[in-house]
This record gives C-alpha cells, sequence and structure tokens, in this order.
C-alpha cells in the first residue's frame, strides 16, 4: 500500500487518472441515484397495492350505500387516496381537484363481481358500482414532476460540483506550468538568476528541476565567456602598446599613417568590448551625477560641426536635470551621430532633446540610406551588419549600437530604431530622471 501510495505522488499521470476516475464515477453515481429517485415516483402511481385490491368491498361498506360522505373523506385522508362517488343526481369528490376524468376510463380488469379495474392515461383506478352508485378510487395526486424537477436540479448541481472540485484539483496540480512559462520568459529575457521554485517529486518537478539546472548551465556558460572575452581583451592591449611604440620609430610615411589608423581602431573595438560586457553585467555600476540634458546633448553634438550635410538641433526653451553617467551617455550620442554621418549621404541630421512623462526623449534622424525591415530586430546586437559586405571604415565593427542599446538600459530607458529603406533612419530614445538603481538616500 506504501509503494502504491508514493508511485502516485510520484507520477502526475496517475494522479491524473486517479482524479478523472473518481469524477466520472461520482458523476454517473449522482445522476444514476437521482433517475432512480425519479422512475420510483413515476412508477408508484401506475400499480395499485394488493391489499387495495382485496380489501375493496370492505373500503365501499365503511362508506355505506347510501354513502356517508364523512365516512369517505375520511378513509381518503387515512389511505391516502382519492375518492369519486357519482349517480344520477351527485357527482362527489374527496378533492377539491379532480386529476383524473375518471368517466373517461376504460375497462382493464374484473376484481369481484361489483368491482373492477380501468384504466385512464397508464393508471389503474378501482369502480365500485353498488346501491346505484359509482364509487371511484385511485391515487392522490401530488406535485410529482415538481418533486422529480427537483431531485434532477439537485443531481445535475452535485454533478457540476464535483466537475468544478475536478477543475480546481487538475489547475492546483498543473499549477507548476504557470511558474514554468513564468520563469522560462524571465530567463528568455536575460534574468539568468530567476529559478522556479518547487517541491513537486513528480515529473513537473523533475521539469523544474532541469529548468533550474539549465539556467544555472547558461549562467555558467556566459560568465565564463565574459571573462575569457575581459582577459583576451586586456591581453591584447600589451602588444597593441608595444605596436604603437615601435611605430613612434618608424619614418614618417603613408604606410605609418595606415599602420596608425589600423592601431586606433583595434584600441577603439577593444574599449567599445570591454564597455559592452561592463554593461551587459548585472551588477554594473553607473557613475551618476545630476546633468542639464539639452545643454550636455548641445555639447556633445559640437564636435560634429564638420558634417557636410549640417545638424539640425532642436532642444526645448526650459532645460531639465537629469541623473546620468556623463561618459556613457556621451558614447551613446556620439555613436548615434557617427552613424547618421556614416549613412546620412551628405543630408541634413535632425537631433532633438524633448521631455515627456518625467522622461528625457532623445532623437537622432537621419535621410540617408535606411535598414531593411528584415534587419530591424538584429541590428542592435553585437557585430551585426545589415549588408554582409560592408567594409569595416564604411560599417564599424558592429558593435556601435549595441552599445547604445545596453546604455539606455543600464539607465532604466528605452532604445527604439524605426528605419525605412532610401528614407532614413529615427533612433529614439528614452531616459528616465534617474536610473532604477538609485534610492532614496542617494537622490537625497
Amino acid at each position: 500500500m506504501t509503494a502504491l501510495i508514493q508511485s502516485v505522488r510520484r507520477s502526475l499521470f496517475l494522479r491524473l487518472l486517479l482524479i478523472f476516475g473518481i469524477t466520472i464515477i461520482l458523476f454517473f453515481l449522482i445522476l444514476s441515484i437521482a433517475l432512480r429517485t425519479v422512475n420510483q415516483n413515476i412508477n408508484a402511481i401506475e400499480t395499485i397495492p394488493d391489499y387495495f385490491t382485496r380489501n375493496i368491498e370492505s373500503v365501499i361498506l365503511d362508506i355505506g350505500t347510501p354513502p356517508n360522505l364523512s365516512n369517505a373523506m375520511r378513509l381518503a385522508s387515512e389511505l391516502d387516496w382519492s375518492i369519486n362517488i357519482h349517480n344520477p343526481i351527485m357527482r362527489w369528490s374527496s378533492d377539491n381537484e379532480n386529476r383524473l376524468k375518471v368517466d373517461e376510463s376504460l375497462y382493464n380488469r374484473t376484481l369481484t363481481s361489483e368491482a373492477e379495474v380501468r384504466l385512464i392515461n397508464d393508471e389503474e383506478i378501482i369502480m365500485v358500482k353498488t346501491g346505484g352508485y359509482d364509487f371511484y378510487l385511485y391515487q392522490r395526486f401530488f406535485d410529482d414532476n415538481n418533486f422529480n424537477y427537483v431531485v434532477l436540479y439537485i443531481g445535475v448541481s452535485l454533478a457540476a460540483l464535483v466537475l468544478f472540485l475536478n477543475y480546481f484539483m487538475v489547475n492546483k496540480l498543473l499549477s507548476p506550468i504557470h511558474l514554468l512559462r513564468k520563469g522560462a520568459k524571465r530567463i528568455r529575457h536575460g534574468d539568468l538568476n530567476f529559478r522556479v521554485k518547487s517541491n513537486r517529486q513528480d515529473e513537473l518537478g523533475e521539469l523544474t528541476e532541469s529548468i533550474n539546472h539549465m539556467a544555472d548551465s547558461l549562467q555558467s556558460m556566459l560568465e565564463a565567456k565574459r571573462q575569457l572575452l575581459l582577459a583576451i581583451s586586456h591581453e591584447l592591449r600589451t602588444p597593441i602598446t608595444k605596436a604603437k611604440l615601435r611605430l613612434e620609430f618608424m619614418p614618417e610615411s603613408i604606410e605609418k599613417d595606415q599602420l596608425k589608423e589600423d592601431i586606433q581602431e583595434i584600441e577603439l573595438l577593444i574599449s567599445d568590448l570591454i564597455e559592452a560586457e561592463r554593461l551587459n553585467y548585472e551588477h554594473s555600476v553607473l557613475v551618476t551625477e545630476p546633468v542639464l540634458i539639452a545643454e550636455f546633448v548641445n555639447g556633445v553634438t559640437e564636435q560634429f560641426d564638420y558634417y557636410a550635410g549640417g545638424l539640425l538641433i532642436e532642444t526645448p526653451d526650459n532645460d531639465e536635470e537629469f541623473l546620468i553617467d556623463r561618459l556613457r551617455i556621451r558614447l551613446l550620442i556620439t555613436n548615434l551621430l557617427n552613424n547618421a554621418v556614416r549613412h546620412g549621404e551628405n543630408n541634413p541630421i535632425r537631433v532633438g532633446i524633448s521631455f515627456s512623462n518625467d522622461q528625457a526623449v532623445l532623437e537622432v534622424e537621419d535621410q540617408g540610406e535606411g535598414i531593411a525591415e528584415e534587419h530591424l530586430s538584429q541590428i542592435s546586437e553585437p557585430f551585426y551588419r545589415a549588408d554582409s559586405a560592408r567594409q569595416r571604415n564604411t560599417g564599424g565593427f558592429g558593435l556601435g549600437l549595441y552599445l547604445c542599446r545596453l546604455i539606455a538600459a543600464a539607465h532604466g530607458g528605452e532604445f527604439i530604431i524605426e528605419s525605412k529603406l532610401g528614407e532614413g533612419t529615427h533612433i529614439t530614445v528614452r531616459l528616465p530622471r534617474h536610473p532604477p538603481d538609485i534610492t532614496a538616500e542617494q537622490l537625497a
């Protein structure tokens, strides 16, 4: 018995089978009892009891001829039957309502020389002819239909109650599925610290444990990748420094200038990789300070005055103060403007700053080549290029928009890209007044 209980506890299938089996048994048991009760009430009025057919003469004798109506009323009450008495000059009934039209009854069989059984509406009644009177006796009518409906309603209600209980039991049994869905969604969005808590020992418990192990493995794998990338990036700085030092001893030439540009690009790539990994780390710390955001954006855009198409700067009349990491927001704006200048095809670039719902809204819009719709969902992923054939000197390393997205997310903001091929690109960054990890004590 103990082994069976353990098997049921460890098997979701057996528990579901047990619940549905009990539900089916109770369902049919309730309905069969209700229907049997109804059938008994229906059949109870169809057959006359034997003691009535044997003692009918005694009943008529007790009423008397001419009939004693008081005795007839008393017998009807004691026997719980209806008694009708007819002759050419009287029609009397023990009940106020005569539910049967006894005159329309048909002969069925003979009981005695004076009594016979007749049928009306498939119901048996007794008729006795004696002393010039016709006596009709039949079972008193109760509102059995209403009673039958009550029985059926009760049965159906109990059956429905069993089904509802079954639903709640199954819902509770499958409740870990909701937690698993929530956990899978959070893990999919990058929250690898989330773990689904469950003490179940059945198949769902095993599935929960597997998902938690999967999250552990993913977290370990990504952390190992991050550490490896940071280590490689740091190690690359030493040979680059040596290369820069040796480059200084080379005579001036076109080759020297090209090597210097290549080394600067490699340094920029390494810096971007390190910054991306720092921002991608869940405990990354922002060095925040209060900044007048419109004035700050104007200052950053000054370095792009060389752009032939020109910058159209739109700022509000009243500036507002926001808590931001100056270096990282400067990097975000610089990357956005670099992209706009690189792909703007010497058309004007609009840079707008506005305030809405306690947020700063930064917009950079160019009128360049644009991005195809199928690339928009991936364009801010690391090392992704919409044009795989694009050279680095025109397309960058594919880290700029990725860094912008990470910087916006680190500030608790949004990074939105809208673009149409051949019409240009519109990038919107929404920044809250202070990052989400800034507490009330830090604001005071």
